[in-house]
Formats: structure tokens, sequence, C-alpha cells
């Protein structure tokens, strides 16, 4: 097979955009000191705030003793706060705190120009459609991991109904964005 095919290939697409992006956004950041995995959990409570640490390690997909260091370091900062919830004293929900928020305005200011950057040569309308797209497909992805866990496969047992509720969930915010 022809190695440029792969250029354009959807998923390696994603992929690197992805990738890039990151990397980009790590190199407008780093005088601020912060981590890509902590900036990551920052954006995250800044979309879900109030998530239990149990739900952020699952979001972002890393262990959660992983996510634990991540928070204490942030929790020194005075960045982020963890409380007991209330309904499962066992869980503790994830805040991000004032003290953080010049933290997060240099990181939208740093995402938008890297956004306007990225962007650059796409028209409004383009720019509109693309977003929309990827919503689809983001939707279409959220539909084909729910269906999978309620099927009757070897590897989904494992999920349980609150898996299956939240992913649920998820895909009904995304439906009705």
């Amino acid at each position: 097979m022809d190695k440029h095919v792969y250029d354009r290939n959807f998923g390696f697409l994603i992929h690197d955009i992805a990738r890039f992006m990151r990397t980009s956004f790590d190199q407008l950041v780093k005088d601020t000191g912060l981590t890509r995995s902590q900036w990551w959990v920052l954006v995250h409570l800044l979309r879900y705030d109030g998530m239990t640490q149990a739900e952020v390690a699952d979001e972002l997909d890393i262990g959660r003793a992983t996510l634990g260091t991540l928070l204490d370091n942030l929790e020194k900062k005075g960045w982020v706060r963890r409380e007991v919830s209330g309904s499962d004293r066992r869980a503790k929900r994830v805040f991000h705190t004032e003290k953080v928020q010049p933290v997060l305005d240099f990181m939208n200011d740093a995402a938008a120009l890297l956004h306007r950057q990225v962007l650059a040569g796409l028209s409004k309308q383009e720019q509109k459609q693309m977003v929309e797209h990827l919503v689809q497909i983001r939707s279409n992805l959220l539909v084909l991991n729910t269906d999978s866990a309620d099927l009757e496969f070897p590897f989904a047992h494992g999920i349980s109904g609150d898996a299956k509720r939240v992913r649920r969930k998820a895909i009904r915010k995304v439906s009705n964005a």
C-alpha cells in the first residue's frame, strides 16, 4: 500500500491533529509551569466542575492513583480543592478554585491564539461546518461505544450499569448540543 494513503487517512489525520495541537499548546503555556497532564485536568474541570475523582480519571482515561498525584500537585498550588461527596462519603468531588482563574484566563487566550493559527485559511463558514461535522462524529462514536456495551460480547460483561448510564447521559448532552 502507498504510504501517502495514510497522509489522508481519517484516523491518522485526527490523531496527528490532536497530537500537534497538544504539543503546540504545551509550548504556549510552558511559562506557567503547567504540565500537559495538569492543564488537561484543569480543562476537564472547567467543563465538568464537581466531578468525583473516579469520574475525572475515567474521563481522562488515566488511573486513579495517577490522577490523585496530579490533584495533589494542583491542590498544593491552591488551584483545585477536593470535597467529600454528600451522596457517598468514600468519593471526593473535585472543583477548581478562584486562585486558578488567572491561569485559566491565560490558557483560554493561548487556546484562542492557537485556534486562529490552526484555522487560518478556512472561512468562518468552513470553520463552523467543520465543528458541526466533528460534533456529529463524536456523537456517532459515543453511540457506538454505548451500543457495544449493551451487546453480549465477552469484553462487555465488565461494564457496570453506572457506566452505561454515564455514557447514555453523555450521548444526550452531545445530541442536544
